[in-house]
């Protein structure tokens, strides 16, 4: 049986300074640096950024060419409907690319999207506190 845990996501990157620079202009933690590796602490994992071509040789892949359009996001959950602009305007400040600005959503939460300089896609969420999904968010961070 594969335990059900995310403790670190791993973003392959093309210029890993330049992502770097953007994950810390966000005020995040960074727990390791090294040439080829940063690290940031995130609320109950972390977040690595490695070169792609090392990512790919190490996954005995191909790396993924850059592409147009969206294949995966990552979301940041937070604790208040007005944070999720708060958050977003943080993003839009370090130099994240806004492709949708916070609205209100037909589930009774409220949503964001922006881009990293690499085309890697986050979500901002905030889910109504006596929702099924923001119970399943409180269960899969409660051990974090």
């Amino acid at each position: 049986m594969v335990p059900a845990r995310l403790t670190v996501v791993t973003i392959g990157a093309r210029d890993i300074a330049s992502l770097r620079e953007f994950y810390a202009r966000l005020g995040w933690e960074q727990v390791i640096e090294l040439d080829d590796l940063a690290t940031f602490q995130l609320r109950g994992a972390l977040l690595c950024l490695f070169p792609l071509d090392q990512l790919a040789d190490d996954g005995r892949v191909e790396p993924a060419s850059p592409h147009a359009g969206i294949a995966a996001s990552l979301a940041i959950n937070v604790d208040r409907r007005d944070e999720v602009d708060e958050a977003l305007e943080g993003a839009r400040t370090a130099g994240a690319r806004v492709t949708k600005e916070p609205v209100d959503a037909e589930w009774g939460g409220r949503t964001a999207y922006f881009a990293d300089p690499e085309d890697n896609y986050w979500e901002i969420a905030w889910v109504p506190p006596d929702s099924s999904m923001a119970a399943a968010i409180a269960r899969a961070t409660a051990s974090a």
